[in-house]
């Protein structure tokens, strides 16, 4: 059924050309050496692609590389999976189902799977955010959006980020986490006559996001609260379930739209109510656009394509097994958390799309914090630690802070550090510093005792350590939309070449189904046939 990117003939060409000796080859590559010997690689390797401008130039690639990729992607028919995904064939073989998150973001009257239906769906969900937005159901101030996974990391992620563009006098709270040390902070201080709670579980049977939503539904009648109806509305297929909760208003979706692919159905109801419609479906509009660069674009000059090779390169090759994000705005800040499962969720794969085992490495663990608190953190890792961990920067060129006069002026400055920061870290990445450097330097905290050379030891930098920069001109609905879409299609990129199944997430369901197991065990105390730790465990939690 697949065919795998290590079952290639050009899997071994890629080896021979990593296995090279000297600095201009994949094991040796030196980023540093490069520069010297080209003084064109930065318009070389920096590409554009809808809202994003990209710079590959700070990694161990070249161009023998990049052809090579580039001609293991083609034998491997890279673009007859994408056309398979974007034309609606059941690529999620492992449940029978096609994968049309790009559908939901497509213009109304295109040809796009299934059309008329999202249209439909998007219009009923945008008139009843807007009519929130006007006070149509009392005047909301707070809206508490319940869900968990997919349900919630994309909306939660999306409003943060958004900030600039929301409504005001508008708060937007979400709870995913069943520990009700989640829940209990957000709904103290609520008014509940003033309080929408959006419940988004598809089956509305998910067990985090209906405990959660039981107990706000306890809090509300508890507060007074007398119209479940009117103050509860469901992002969910489950239409009788969301009735017998006592919800009225429910907005269903398709078996097509997986969880961490969700944001642009009606499981985007929050950002919706957040930024308005116009926003939202700008959102839409910059994600349809990376869509439409994904289908269109040539591979030498596709963004998300040559994104999802060079990690295959890092994976694969070099032997990377983790990639660090650093947004340098804000209003990203949870974006690391959303890529997480975007990822590791889609990639986390140990056999092929025939269940075979796979001999090679798929998803890297994705990890990262906003700059600059991450270079406060964990940034002396990146710069002196052992393992080598390419690094990727989004730097947004113009500030939306919404201020006037002198503060104004002070946070143009403070983005101006901010920018300068951003372009330090992957300079000094790169650079490094030598041992010989650093001995020439006086450091105003270092021992007066130690041994120089000792010190300068302590004080110098490997560098030639990757990175790649995007940046977006503003960070707004459609350059965030673009943003996401760009990620989503980088990770079908590289588990298509891996031959694997992006879509599935059977690795989550273990845990449910012990969990489901344990709980009566947490009322009756019986440990019989758990193991030793469990049992140990268990008997701990439940001891006086």
């Amino acid at each position: 059924m697949s065919t795998r990117c290590d079952h290639s003939p050009v899997w071994a060409e890629l080896q021979a050309h990593f296995d090279q000796d000297g600095a201009a080859s994949g094991r040796g590559f030196d980023i540093r050496e490069a520069f010297k010997a080209d003084a064109g690689r930065f318009q070389a390797l920096s590409f554009a692609a809808p809202e994003v401008f990209a710079d590959l130039s700070k990694n161990r690639i070249d161009a023998t590389t990049l052809a090579l990729l580039l001609k293991l992607a083609r034998d491997c028919g890279l673009e007859a999976r994408r056309d398979a995904l974007l034309r609606g064939d059941p690529v999620n073989h492992t449940e029978g189902r096609a994968v049309l998150h790009t559908a939901l973001r497509a213009p109304a009257g295109s040809h796009a799977p299934f059309n008329a239906e999202v249209q439909a769906s998007l219009d009923a969900m945008l008139a009843f955010a807007e009519s929130v937005r006007r006070g149509d159901r009392g005047a909301i101030t707070d809206v508490v959006h319940i869900g968990i996974g997919g349900s919630d990391l994309g909306p939660a992620m999306v409003v943060q980020a958004l900030e600039a563009f929301r409504a005001p006098g508008l708060k937007l709270h979400f709870v995913s986490n069943v520990d009700g040390h989640d829940l209990a902070p957000v709904l103290r201080g609520l008014d509940a006559a003033h309080t929408l709670f959006v419940i988004a579980s598809k089956t509305f049977t998910t067990q985090e996001t209906l405990a959660n939503a039981q107990a706000a539904k306890a809090w509300f009648l508890a507060e007074g609260g007398t119209d479940v109806a009117r103050h509860f509305v469901a992002t969910s297929s489950n239409t009788a379930a969301a009735a017998a909760f006592g919800i009225d208003t429910a907005f269903g979706f398709w078996d097509w739209v997986g969880g961490r692919y969700s944001l642009w159905s009606v499981i985007g109801l929050p950002i919706a109510i957040a930024v308005g419609a116009e926003h939202f479906r700008a959102l839409l509009a910059g994600a349809h656009a990376m869509d439409q660069h994904f289908a269109t674009t040539p591979l030498e000059r596709n963004l998300p394509v040559l994104l999802g090779l060079l990690d295959v390169w890092y994976r694969n090759f070099h032997g990377f097994t983790s990639r660090s994000v650093a947004p340098y705005h804000q209003g990203l800040r949870r974006l690391p958390a959303y890529l997480q499962q975007l990822e590791m969720e889609s990639n986390g794969k140990g056999v092929d799309l025939d269940g075979q085992p796979l001999a090679i490495g798929t998803s890297p663990v994705v990890w990262g914090e906003a700059g600059t608190n991450g270079q406060h953190a964990y940034f002396q890792m990146l710069h002196q630690g052992t393992d080598v961990i390419p690094v990727e920067f989004i730097a947004v060129k113009r500030p939306h802070h919404g201020a006037t006069g002198e503060l104004a002026a002070k946070l143009a400055d403070q983005h101006r550090k901010l920018l300068a920061n951003c372009l330090a870290q992957s300079q000094a990445l790169m650079q490094g510093k030598t041992a010989a450097e650093a001995a020439t330097e006086k450091a105003p905290t270092a021992s007066a005792t130690l041994d120089r050379d000792v010190l300068a030891r302590h004080r110098s930098f490997p560098g030639n350590r990757p990175s790649t920069t995007l940046v977006l001109e503003a960070l707004t609905p459609s350059s965030l939309g673009a943003l996401i879409a760009l990620y989503e299609h980088r990770v079908f990129v590289t588990g298509a070449l891996w031959g694997i199944n992006s879509f599935d997430q059977w690795g989550v369901e273990l845990g449910k189904a012990l969990c489901n197991q344990l709980l009566p065990r947490f009322e009756s105390g019986d440990t019989a046939g758990l193991d030793g730790s469990t049992a140990g465990l268990l008997q701990r939690l439940l001891s006086a």
